[in-house]
């Protein structure tokens, strides 16, 4: 499911990228990230650190004021093209799967995608299977997506962004509004994808259990990057950042599979 790019290549190189808003806020300040191909990141931060600017110019929905995002090798530019691959290429899952299913059906909205590339017949149908099967809801391909429970949904959004094969897969908070056990297991199906991924999320253990690297970004500038264990353990940078932990969470009692 990852893009066709070469193995050294990152999945994610953001170099100098610098935003001003409309206003004249500037809400990102010379950001620098890579993300190896495969690698799992979560991306941690207050509200209003900048997280979701960051995520809005990785498919090319905000331009940098300076600065360069590439996918895959491929640098994001305003040309429609060169957006098309790249919006392919990062599939963002929003916090709302209500925001992206609306379709009739699960199977509709998995096809639309894909459809939109251009595939039709055998190899649509295989990309749907795929997609259903790689998140555990294929039996549900023939329902209306309202009628599922909200963890089903948020399910069956990760299917339609991974049957567009992306080179990186963004979630934002992915476990928001989730009973423990739908938690579980979108923990375990997102363990077992053979995928880049970056995390936006202020659920610290689900950091520790799915990512191996955590970046924090406040102020529009990355203040820390190293690994989960490392940045989840250091309380005065948890503190100076407005990040907690949960009572008696020990993130180096955390096993990923």
């Amino acid at each position: 499911m990852i893009g066709d790019v070469q193995p050294t290549t990152p999945s994610l190189d953001v170099r100098g990228v610098r935003y001003a808003y409309p206003d004249g806020h500037v809400a990102l300040h010379g950001v620098d990230l890579t993300v190896p191909r495969g690698g799992r990141v979560a991306l941690l931060g207050p509200n209003g650190a900048g997280k979701t600017t960051l995520v809005l110019h990785l498919n090319g929905i905000l331009t940098p004021t300076e600065g360069t995002v590439s996918v895959g090798g491929l640098t994001v530019t305003p040309d429609r093209a060169t957006l098309g691959e790249v919006r392919r290429r990062v599939g963002i899952v929003f916090q709302d799967p209500d925001d992206q299913l609306f379709l009739p059906t699960v199977a509709e909205d998995v096809a639309f995608g894909p459809a939109n590339l251009g595939l039709r017949g055998p190899e649509l149908a295989a990309r749907v299977d795929e997609a259903l099967a790689a998140v555990g809801m294929s039996e549900h391909r023939d329902r209306a997506p309202h009628h599922l429970s909200f963890g089903q949904r948020r399910r069956v959004a990760v299917a339609t962004v991974l049957a567009m094969h992306p080179e990186i897969l963004v979630l934002d908070e992915p476990s928001s509004n989730l009973d423990p056990a739908s938690r579980r297991e979108l923990a375990e199906i997102l363990r077992g994808l053979p995928v880049t991924l970056l995390m936006v999320t202020h659920d610290l253990p689900y950091a520790a259990e799915l990512c191996d690297r955590s970046v924090i970004l406040d102020g529009g500038r990355i203040v820390a990057d190293g690994p989960t264990v490392d940045v989840l353990t250091d309380a005065d940078l948890l503190a100076r950042h407005r990040l907690e932990l949960p009572y008696g969470f020990n993130p180096r009692a955390t096993t990923r599979a």
